[in-house]
């Protein structure tokens, strides 16, 4: 286990360090408590964090495990807060798993695949004393955020890249290898989706029930985290009907494109068969042919042919077949 940080707090001051198996009795106070972050630990070491910190069993194994979807347990005056991160690996959305346990005076995140640390968090709110002295509600507050904040990015990567693809539609035929790539965005996008739903629930019960460690005052912080919830999933939808859009316009263009060429040439091939069907039938070889001792024949005959296939042509260009 890679014990990230583990400090007591008081009053928004760091005070000193704690070892994950010390027990801290804090004051009966909100402004001190114990934040400790963990990031892949062995199932001994949560089970030491559980018996020092009492914390529920049920909630440990989940934590254990890492395969959770994001969800907010109450056991006793105690919460147990699951958040899914996620991050851009090669061409593919990896996911991580955020668990956090809060107490009155103490906040325990275990994290499993997640890239970003918190240590920018934690050292951006330490230097808000007066806000990271509310208590653990705005820590929590402070994490969620933080992870889904870490959502826009590769929301955003994705949509330039859709974008790009849009353009590239209009001007030439999408390769393979561009259409496979737009199915396999819309696999991810179907997969983020599935996650962001349960994300925005957790922050809907923070903003609309009432949990223990949770102030009144801090629901308005959970219902900004709520709103970003909602404009990357506005963003996730908006990018699988523009893939959508982007494949069909593709289908459509091609049609046409193979359309006009199939009208070109549909429109050459009856002209080359004027001189076809006339140099046919003169060499059919019968002795009796009209114009075939004509001293002037074969230039009448030429010119019969130049004449027909202008007026093809004409008559093609006007119907804007070529």
């Amino acid at each position: 286990m890679t014990v990230v940080a583990a400090f007591l707090y008081r009053n928004g001051v760091r005070v000193r360090p704690v070892a994950i198996d010390e027990r801290v009795d804090c004051a009966d106070d909100a402004s001190e408590f114990v934040w400790i972050g963990v990031c892949d630990p062995t199932e001994e070491e949560m089970r030491t964090l559980q018996r020092t910190w009492h914390l529920h069993p049920l909630a440990v194994e989940d934590a254990i495990k890492a395969n959770q979807l994001p969800k907010v347990d109450q056991f006793g005056d105690d919460l147990f807060v699951v958040a899914r991160t996620a991050r851009v690996e090669g061409e593919s959305i990896a996911y991580g798993e955020t668990a956090v346990f809060v107490g009155r005076n103490h906040i325990i995140t275990v994290r499993h695949g997640s890239a970003r640390a918190h240590v920018t968090l934690r050292q951006e709110l330490e230097q808000v004393p007066q806000r990271l002295a509310l208590g653990v509600d705005y820590v929590l507050h402070a994490i969620l955020d933080f992870i889904v904040d870490g959502y826009l990015p590769i929301i955003e990567g994705i949509e330039a890249e859709a974008l790009g693809m849009e353009q590239r539609m209009i001007d030439h035929f999408l390769a393979r290898e561009e259409i496979t790539r737009i199915f396999a965005l819309r696999r991810q996008l179907i997969a983020f989706q599935r996650m962001l739903g349960p994300m925005h629930e957790v922050a809907t019960k923070f903003v609309k029930v009432e949990m223990p460690c949770i102030d009144a005052d801090a629901r308005p912080y959970f219902s900004d985290v709520r709103d970003h919830v909602r404009r990357v999933e506005t963003m996730v939808s908006d990018l699988r009907e523009i893939l959508a859009s982007v494949f069909e316009s593709s289908n459509l263009l091609e049609q046409q494109r193979t359309g006009d060429i199939t009208r070109q040439l549909a429109a050459w091939a009856a002209i080359l068969a004027v001189p076809t069907a006339i140099a046919g039938i003169y060499g059919m070889n019968f002795d009796y042919m009209p114009e075939l001792r004509t001293h002037y024949g074969y230039f009448v005959v030429l010119g019969v042919i130049v004449l027909l296939c202008s007026l093809l042509h004409w008559r093609f260009r006007k119907l804007g077949w070529l």
